[in-house]
């Protein structure tokens, strides 16, 4: 009897539990995605502003590249692995906004290579997926060490005079994109 009223208060409470949790995930999943990307403050002084830390990363051929070569335009920098499943989930998204937008901002996806993942392996993937966007590569980790790029996906928007205006940590919805680039973009 003592066995069948402990049974039933454990299954009662796990089923509060469950149902607990599940409110918590309803009501507050949708205010995490809408959060991700701060809100500029237009009223803010320029003093407020956050410069975009340089780094030099490598493309295809193996020269050297550096943030600041892209200074000038908007920039959507993005952190990325090919083993990344978020990553993958995002990238469509992306290339469709480097098809759309390529001549006025600059995509720069950054390949967190090195551990499982190679620029063999990273290139692989891109050619794959046809994608045509600018791949670069951290062989050292430099570069997302800089951005504290340490899970991935990560994607930053830089406005033209390379200043942070924006972060999204994890995949991002082709809405949060266009309202990343909307922030970073004039006009």
């Amino acid at each position: 009897m003592k066995n069948k009223k402990l049974l039933g208060v454990l299954v009662l409470a796990f089923v509060l539990l469950l149902g607990g949790a599940y409110v918590l995930y309803d009501r507050l999943s949708p205010q995490a995605e809408d959060n991700r990307l701060p809100v500029q403050d237009d009223t803010a002084g320029q003093e407020s502003r956050v410069e975009a830390p340089d780094f030099t990363v490598y493309d295809g051929e193996g020269n050297k590249v550096s943030l600041s070569d892209y200074f000038g335009k908007p920039i959507v920098l993005n952190f990325w692995a090919s083993w990344c499943g978020p990553c993958q989930m995002e990238m469509p998204d992306f290339h469709q906004k480097y098809l759309e937008l390529g001549d006025e901002v600059q995509f720069l996806m950054v390949n967190a290579t090195g551990g499982r993942e190679t620029v063999d392996s990273a290139k692989d993937f891109i050619r794959s997926n046809g994608y045509t966007f600018p791949v670069v590569y951290d062989l050292d980790g430099a570069a997302s060490m800089t951005y504290g790029a340490y899970s991935l996906p990560t994607t930053y928007f830089i406005d033209a005079e390379g200043y942070a205006v924006a972060q999204a940590q994890g995949a991002i919805s082709a809405n949060l994109l266009q309202q990343g680039i909307d922030m970073i973009s004039k006009g």
